[in-house]
């Protein structure tokens, strides 16, 4: 009596295990630029639920960059002149836009661009 087995080949798995390694490899270097954005969230909301009475830019910027440091947000990825503060319906925004090359294998990078808006709590000196 011969039953028929059913089940995946050796080359089957392979293939599988390869596509499933290409993404995996993929996510391991993703995810680290992800987590490091949530930390510039966290940094921003801190900064802009904080006193901004008569703080200029400059302070503003020194205050995001110290609290960044705590989220573990790398010094190189963001510069001073990705901070801005932008004024809408008369109201103040905190805002970040900055770019993130991240390589990936041989000549192939990925570019992640980040951007984030954040309400200002009371006036801005700038």
């Amino acid at each position: 009596m011969k039953s028929k087995q059913s089940g995946i080949t050796l080359i089957g798995f392979l293939i599988v295990l390869i596509v499933a390694a290409f993404f995996g490899y993929m996510a391991m270097k993703l995810v680290p630029a992800y987590a490091e954005f949530m930390g510039v969230n966290k940094a921003m909301n801190q900064v802009a639920s904080g006193g901004m009475e008569g703080k200029t830019l400059e302070d503003i910027r020194r205050d995001l960059m110290f609290k960044m440091g705590f989220q573990y947000v790398d010094d190189a990825t963001i510069k001073p002149k990705d901070i801005t503060i932008d004024r809408k319906n008369n109201a103040a925004q905190l805002h970040i836009s900055y770019d993130k090359r991240i390589p990936f294998m041989y000549n192939i990078d990925f570019l992640l661009h980040f951007e984030k808006s954040v309400a200002l709590q009371g006036n801005v000196g700038y």
